[in-house]
């Protein structure tokens, strides 16, 4: 039905906006959209992944003339989180995915109530001079390794670029600052969904004109959230992230 398509477009305004805001590929939520207007499942699952690439492409692309991308983060990401999502993508065919989407949620609700609550994470000091970089926290390497790997395995098995859960552990983990953190997440966000693309494609759980109409909701609203994050200060923004993130948790404990 037309108003399925129409409501496809709207899905596509929706994650283009919250995901340029806080730096997340817009899978996460798209999904459960899509499936709320009646898309089989893996329609609903599969097809929001290539209509988020260029969308958080074109945030990235905000946060980069702004001077927030970290190379070395978005380079390591990208070299540890494309085979770890290829692992993750095989590796879904035999384990089960609701202990996991559980995991998620909770870690999702738990990254949001630390932002409301603790919203100025300082870096953490060097131990035994072992600082890389400038404000980089101890054992950085180790830390981003981690990471990546982790975000990457879970993002595989849930059939996702891992933006909601990339940005809060950058924060987080590694003490990145939270507009750095959003724009190393949309650019590792958008080839992290690459993969995961070519994979259902050629599964043909993708329907390509729900993903053209979600790209083309998403691409100029994607734009419009980075800029808006860009001029939002830090603490404000923070605790913006804090709510989005909580209130996204509950609604993953919910639907689960």
């Amino acid at each position: 039905m037309i108003w399925r398509y129409v409501g496809a477009f709207v899905t596509g305004v929706v994650v283009g906006f919250l995901g340029g805001l806080f730096g997340k590929g817009g899978s996460a939520v798209a999904t459960p959209l899509l499936s709320l207007l009646g898309f089989p499942g893996y329609i609903a699952v599969a097809s929001p992944l290539p209509a988020t690439v260029p969308g958080t492409l074109i945030a990235s692309a905000a946060y980069w003339k702004s001077n927030l991308l970290d190379w070395e983060v978005f380079w390591w990401s990208v070299g540890i989180g494309v085979p770890t999502i290829i692992i993750g993508s095989l590796l879904s065919a035999v384990t089960g995915a609701k202990p996991l989407l559980i995991a998620t949620a909770l870690l999702v609700l738990g990254f949001g109530l630390s932002f409301l609550v603790f919203p100025h994470k300082k870096v953490l000091p060097a131990v035994n001079g072992m600082n890389h970089g400038d404000g980089r926290p101890s054992r950085w390497f180790l830390r981003l390794s981690v990471v990546s790997a982790g975000i990457g395995l879970i993002s595989g098995l849930l059939a996702n670029s891992g933006g909601f859960l990339l940005a809060p552990s950058y924060a987080k983990f590694l003490s990145v600052k939270i507009k750095k953190a959003f724009a190393c997440s949309l650019g590792v966000s958008a080839v992290l969904a690459v993969p995961g693309t070519v994979v259902h494609a050629y599964l043909g759980h993708i329907s390509w004109p729900v993903a053209g109409l979600v790209a083309l909701g998403a691409l100029p609203f994607s734009y419009l959230g980075a800029k808006v994050a860009i001029r939002t200060k830090s603490v404000k923004l923070e605790r913006w992230y804090g709510l989005a993130l909580t209130a996204l948790g509950i609604f993953f404990l919910w639907r689960i």
